[in-house]
């Protein structure tokens, strides 16, 4: 097609869809941006003949062919010009063509919506995928239409930070720069749905049934404010489908077909067909991210064993999941982090990428790895992450609720702590009353920081903490628990919490006074301790070592303040009860499966239970 009949074909578009309704109908952002810019409807034929819903917006008046940023989503374009009231504004402002698209069978758009759907590479038959639909879209993009340079970036946070990265495993030669941010990665090993097997029972249901009902979102309609009840006395999920779903859901379906590691889930991870980086691209995380932590860093570990041209970077923020994509990021919850970190993201970190990438303007002084240090509050620059001069230091559980980087001697048979778990009586994940994860008034956004002095007086909770720390501590890297314990049922879940104890008369913020604040935690559920895809009951009354990954972190524990561990066994309803008695699938578990069980986490000398921290500065 000439430059001329794609012209004339663009105007016709736009003459068409200023027809159909005012594009601009939810904004009420300022008229000095908006002037500058116009939007155009369009259903986009991809190669198998499914058409998707995308929104065009062009700058009414430029001498400079601009370039694409493309947003592809399940959650609707229709209000796309909220992000330029906080996210994109700054891209606005440096003049972009701003593509947004209702990914298949979302809103808009045709064809039918397949949750995390697998990537073609996995199967055979397979013609479609994520993938091919960025493809077709930037092809049409490109040939379609005037007046831009043949540039295109992506990004997006979450489900869109998702279909960013898949757009990279076969890339359009038009893609040159993205950011997949907030992306899952495996939703089986630590994103949204699971977490090491253990199932994130509040937010896997609510939302398979919010994305699955119809085209659009409809949240589930809970019968009472407090959600902790309504899980608990659901029973065992195998009442879901008989009660309130009818198997008509069938993300939930899949969750009870496939309770394990199976190809199912491997099918749809993207790790695998990370094989090369060709595609400059930025990895953007939070480390209080409340749903998909474990992608982004993971996506980031895939590329960066095939990035040769050094074009692959991290950063990572005092964040909740997208915290960076809005606000000034000066605090989260009640922790202050003494400057605007989300605002100093998007206009030195975002804003210049893709305008260096897509514009050839401006320098990239990016390094490595850009981590926010929460604790001494400083953004710290990395020339690899994790960093190699940290060093493995272990800190070990003491008796009488002791921590050290001491191990400890005694042998005694006595050398454990023990608690009785009790499914009827689980430990709740954040304080009560736990609404529904998106219903009004949630806490869900910022439970990560919760004072985690609220299960403190549970007998089923173990804490042990150091003495008053006399210097700080500094770690940045990956932290890796090793619990050695046994239970005397036959299946356990192990949730290890990371803690930075404040100091009672911390005189900076007074309602922080003792705060107990969780730098790092994970779940992981006993009878995958040897093996993912086949589970196996554990042997009662055995001592056995559980190695459960608590992810990577930066942070400093101040002088004066005090390092805590807590362990449990449950974290409801964010995570599903085990039933403490192995069955084959917990799904389909009767509600005389779940049993009372007693734990032991040892401390001795030869069954030394420990968390391994990448100390860059240790205490003395």
């Amino acid at each position: 097609m000439t430059s001329l009949a794609r012209r004339v074909l663009w105007t016709g578009v736009l003459l068409l869809s200023s027809q159909s309704g005012n594009l601009w109908a939810q904004d009420n952002k300022p008229a000095a941006l908006f002037d500058r810019y116009e939007a155009s409807s369009h259903m986009l034929p991809m190669r198998d003949g499914v058409k998707l819903h995308t929104i065009v917006v062009t700058k009414k008046e430029t001498a400079e062919p601009l370039p694409f940023v493309l947003l592809r989503t399940p959650y609707g374009v229709a209000n796309w010009s909220r992000h330029f009231d906080s996210y994109m504004n700054e891209l606005a402002e440096d003049g972009y063509a701003f593509v947004f698209q209702d990914i298949r069978g979302r809103f808009g758009s045709e064809g039918t919506f397949v949750m995390q759907r697998p990537l073609r590479a996995t199967d055979p038959k397979l013609t479609i995928d994520e993938c091919t639909d960025a493809y077709d879209t930037i092809d049409w993009l490109i040939k379609n239409v005037p007046h831009t340079n043949g540039r295109v970036g992506m990004l997006g946070v979450s489900y869109d930070g998702w279909t960013t990265i898949m757009a990279a495993v076969q890339p359009h030669p038009a893609l040159r720069a993205i950011s997949p941010q907030a992306s899952p990665a495996d939703m089986w090993l630590g994103d949204d749905f699971h977490h090491n097997g253990a199932f994130r029972l509040s937010y896997g249901f609510e939302y398979a049934a919010m994305m699955e009902t119809g085209k659009t979102t409809k949240a589930f309609q809970f019968d009472r404010y407090d959600t902790f009840d309504w899980y608990l006395q659901l029973g065992s999920l195998k009442h879901v489908n008989e009660k309130f779903l009818h198997e008509q859901i069938p993300t939930w379906n899949d969750f009870v077909a496939h309770p394990d590691y199976d190809a199912f889930w491997q099918a749809q991870t993207v790790v695998p067909q990370l094989t090369s980086c060709t595609v400059p691209t930025l990895n953007v995380a939070g480390w209080w991210d409340q749903e998909d932590f474990y992608g982004p860093v993971e996506i980031y570990q895939a590329l960066e064993r095939h990035d040769t041209q050094h074009h692959n970077h991290l950063v990572v923020g005092p964040w909740n999941h997208g915290g960076w994509s809005s606000g000034a990021g000066d605090k989260l919850g009640a922790i202050p982090f003494g400057s605007k970190t989300a605002a100093f993201y998007r206009e030195n970190v975002q804003a210049v990428w893709f305008r260096h990438w897509l514009k050839d303007k401006g320098k990239l002084d990016l390094p490595e790895a850009l981590t926010f240090e929460a604790g001494s509050n400083e953004w710290r620059r990395w020339d690899a992450w994790p960093p190699p001069a940290a060093r493995e230091q272990r800190l070990y559980l003491q008796a009488l609720g002791g921590l050290s980087f001491e191990a400890p001697s005694a042998n005694g048979e006595a050398e454990f702590d023990e608690f009785v778990s009790d499914p009827a009586h689980p430990v709740p994940y954040r304080q009560r009353p736990i609404q529904a994860t998106y219903g009004p008034g949630s806490k869900w956004r910022e439970w990560l920081t919760e004072d985690q002095r609220f299960v403190k007086d549970r007998a089923d909770v173990l804490t042990w903490q150091t003495p008053v720390l006399e210097e700080d501590v500094t770690i940045a890297g990956n932290i890796v628990a090793h619990l050695f314990a046994s239970t005397t049922g036959t299946d356990a879940d192990w949730v290890v919490k990371l803690i930075d104890v404040y100091p009672e008369d911390f005189a900076t913020q007074r309602t922080l006074a003792g705060h107990c604040l969780m730098v790092a935690n994970e779940v992981l559920r006993g009878r995958y301790r040897t093996s993912f895809t086949k589970p196996s009951p554990l042997t009662a009354g055995e001592v056995a070592e559980f190695t459960i990954g608590l992810h990577t972190q930066n942070h400093t524990w101040k002088k004066g303040h005090r390092i805590m561990v807590q362990v449990q066994s449950t974290w409801f309803p964010l995570i599903d009860r085990n039933p403490q008695t192995f069955v084959p699938n917990i799904f389909l578990a009767d509600d005389s499966d779940f049993r009372a069980q007693t734990h032991r986490v040892f401390r001795s000398a030869k069954a030394a239970s420990y968390v391994a921290l990448p100390v860059v500065t240790q205490a003395r």
